[in-house]
């Protein structure tokens, strides 16, 4: 099974063979949805709130420590956590209880993932509760064999080798017969120097700033770590079905 990148929905310039997968792990948030549905920016915008309320801070205050942490230990959570010792329960279950209205059922994915040879999983730095939800919503829950999630992770957050490695061992997962689909490149770097296929989604026409993305994120979208850029996934996993 080899990618033709001639389509539209493949964005580098030459041809990645996929013929050796049969690990299929894809990131939840932007990567399976598009971002332009707006949840990532509910969840952003409740811990915020939550931050703001945990540490009694203006909610200017509270988005830039949330912002600070992100950067610095890969999920605010992390942060908190390590900085303030805060419990991560209930801030996960509060930051996601959002409104998933806008989310429409995904027939055309759950076939192009049907007709992928092997396993496919779902690694997220999200909850466990948060993905299932999505993944019932897309209606395609049938398709993974699991979801690995932050808790799942020790609290260890992507992009941190640590956590790769945990989720590799947990799986039992050999790297270099694996490709990962991410929407942040740097969550990318260490499955391709672990020997991973690499895919990044991004939003349709490659658009460099997303409402729900700061500029910062989409640095490295042009690094050698990525062998795949599409702005469509379920047309470039349909493409892998018919090469």
């Amino acid at each position: 099974m080899s990618a033709s990148l001639s389509s539209p929905s493949a964005l580098t310039a030459a041809p990645v063979d996929f013929s050796h997968v049969d690990t299929w792990v894809f990131d939840l948030d932007n990567t399976l949805y598009p971002p332009g549905l707006d949840l990532w920016r509910q969840i952003d915008m409740k811990m915020r709130a939550y931050i703001a309320n945990f540490l009694g801070l203006t909610l200017d205050e509270a988005f830039a420590l949330q912002k600070g942490y992100y950067r610095k230990y890969g999920t605010s959570l992390r942060g908190l956590m390590i900085e303030h010792g805060m419990d991560p329960d209930d801030f996960l279950s509060a930051v996601h209880a959002i409104d998933l209205t806008s989310l429409e059922a995904a027939p055309a994915l759950g076939e192009a993932l049907g007709a992928l040879p092997g396993r496919k999983l779902v690694y997220t730095n999200g909850s466990r509760g948060h993905a299932e939800q999505i993944l019932a919503k897309l209606g395609i829950s049938e398709h993974f064999a699991d979801v690995h999630d932050i808790v799942s992770s020790e609290f260890h957050p992507k992009p941190h080798e640590i956590a790769y490695r945990g989720f590799l061992t947990r799986f039992d997962v050999d790297p270099t017969r694996a490709a990962m689909f991410e929407d942040l490149a740097r969550n990318l770097e260490v499955p391709a120097q672990l020997g991973m296929r690499t895919v990044l989604v991004v939003p349709p026409g490659l658009a460099v700033n997303p409402a729900d993305r700061e500029a910062w994120e989409h640095e490295g979208r042009d690094g050698d770590h990525i062998d795949v850029v599409t702005d469509d996934l379920t047309a470039f996993l349909n493409g892998l079905r018919s090469a």
